[in-house]
């Protein structure tokens, strides 16, 4: 029962031509030890009966030298270890899964395995491969939000189907995901490098490729995360995730930066942008303001409401009349407008925290009055083709407003009104700003902007202050009534 291992050869006899195996005279030596150059090495144990009784010899062989041959015959023996010596049935389950796994060709089941078959009814050949574990998990999640399944289906298309799909769940290791990350910095350097090749058909190659920078893959880190965590916890197909064992460099949040004088004037000679997220300074939201009031644009109380009150861009195009509360000066967020890819949704807000009301000013208030005013003359004009849905802001029949043409129209408006570039995005940001520069504390710019911490606040808008702080001291010097001003030029 305890196994050993030995040599064995094809040699035939010279006149029956039948196989000699172990009684080849030369598998030994002189001195009876094992020949270095003949024979290969094979090990040889008992395994427990099966059901009917019958014996069950268990022989593998193919091993270059004696040490491979006793670290499988090693794992065997750990298998059987775990049965209870005095319990036939659990001894004949665990036999049935060495010779299973060993006839199929697949490896011999750890101990860890043998735990799962024998005390959670789990065999390891019935384990399911990754692909098919994150299609029935990602199937199975009914409370997601679109948005969040289409992320979380990318993921597992373009990158965990592809690397890690084809290992069986228990057999997924860190060093795998590992594996997974390296290949995509991998093709991230390709399409670097081919869209700075001189070739134009070298570049048209990598056309519509996007590199997939830190953040994303701290997302698909979590998607699988998140999905392993439930294999362990719902399914129990492994003990421990794997994915918590591997390290991604930090995924940097860009800062907000203030378009001072100085950057604007770089930006003007080099069309330098200094970061990603980029604010105006109070200054720049009331000269585009001004330019979208003195253009009419229909969709000017739209910019307003995002550049005062920090509405997200699907907010604004999903907030309706019911929403809004003209006399006592409220707004609630309670829907949105989701794009998904070029198809759009109505849809709850982002999280618990966005569902909030909002306070709005006089002069927030005279631009929504003067907005519903134009656009029941525009209703008036539609006539019978007009759409009654409620929302405040809408095509010119009163259909919902596409998120993505609001996003092109104030891009047109930015750059008609000669402003420096932002997003309309960082619009929102700039409600933050304003209030920073009013002097509101973090706390009050954090319930204005509906975070869901104080640090993402924080994080997000402390390279911003440095930037005001100048405003600041200025408007702090201003307050104080004086009869005669030191004279600035005698600095």
């Amino acid at each position: 029962m305890n196994g050993s291992t030995y040599k064995r050869c094809g040699c035939r006899d010279p006149k029956s031509r039948k196989p000699i195996g172990q009684k080849c005279p030369d598998l030994r030596r002189a001195g009876g030890g094992w020949s270095r150059s003949h024979g290969i090495w094979q090990y040889q144990i008992e395994l427990p009966a099966r059901g009917d009784g019958g014996r069950r010899p268990l022989r593998r062989g193919g091993y270059d030298n004696q040490a491979d041959a006793e670290a499988d015959l090693d794992r065997v023996r750990d298998a059987l270890a775990v049965a209870d010596t005095a319990d036939p049935a659990q001894q004949t389950l665990v036999g049935d899964l060495i010779e299973i796994a060993l006839n199929a060709d697949e490896p011999i089941p750890t101990a860890g395995d043998v735990r799962k078959a024998l005390f959670l009814q789990q065999q390891p050949h019935q384990m399911p491969i990754v692909a098919d574990w994150l299609d029935e998990w990602l199937h199975g999640r009914k409370t997601l939000k679109e948005g969040t399944t289409r992320s979380y289906r990318g993921h597992i298309r373009l990158y965990l189907d592809p690397h890690l799909g084809h290992r069986r769940v228990d057999r997924l290791r860190s060093e795998h995901i590992d594996a997974m990350f390296d290949a995509i910095d991998e093709r991230n350097t390709q399409i670097t490098t081919v869209r700075t090749h001189g070739n134009p058909s070298e570049r048209a190659k990598v056309k519509g490729l996007r590199v997939v920078g830190p953040a994303t893959m701290h997302r698909i880190h979590a998607t699988l995360r998140k999905a392993l965590n439930d294999a362990m916890r719902k399914k129990r197909y492994i003990d421990t995730n794997p994915a918590l064992f591997v390290e991604l460099p930090s995924a940097k949040t860009p800062k907000a930066r203030v378009w001072t004088d100085e950057r604007v004037a770089r930006w003007k000679a080099t069309k330098e942008i200094p970061s990603p997220v980029m604010v105006w300074t109070p200054a720049h939201t009331g000269e585009f303001l001004d330019y979208a009031s003195d253009a009419d644009d229909r969709l000017y109380a739209l910019y307003h409401l995002i550049a005062f009150r920090g509405l997200r861009r699907g907010e604004a195009c999903g907030l309706h009349w019911d929403d809004l509360d003209l006399d006592a000066k409220t707004l609630t967020v309670r829907w949105q407008i989701v794009q998904h890819g070029w198809a759009t949704a109505m849809d709850t807000p982002k999280t618990d925290g966005s569902d909030a009301t909002i306070a709005l000013d006089t002069e927030t208030i005279v631009v929504l009055r003067t907005h519903r005013g134009r656009q029941r003359y525009e209703c008036l004009a539609a006539g019978p083709a007009w759409r009654h849905n409620g929302l405040v802001f809408t095509n010119m029949l009163g259909g919902p407003l596409h998120p993505a043409d609001v996003t092109d129209h104030f891009h047109f408006l930015v750059a008609q009104a000669g402003l420096p570039p932002i997003r309309l995005h960082d619009l929102r940001h700039g409600a933050a700003t304003l209030a920073l520069a009013a002097g509101a504390d973090m706390k009050t710019v954090q319930a204005l902007m509906r975070h869901s911490s104080y640090n993402l606040t924080a994080n997000t808008y402390t390279h911003v202050l440095p930037d005001l702080a100048h405003q600041a001291a200025e408007a702090a010097a201003a307050i104080v009534p004086r009869r005669r001003r030191p004279n600035a030029g005698a600095a």
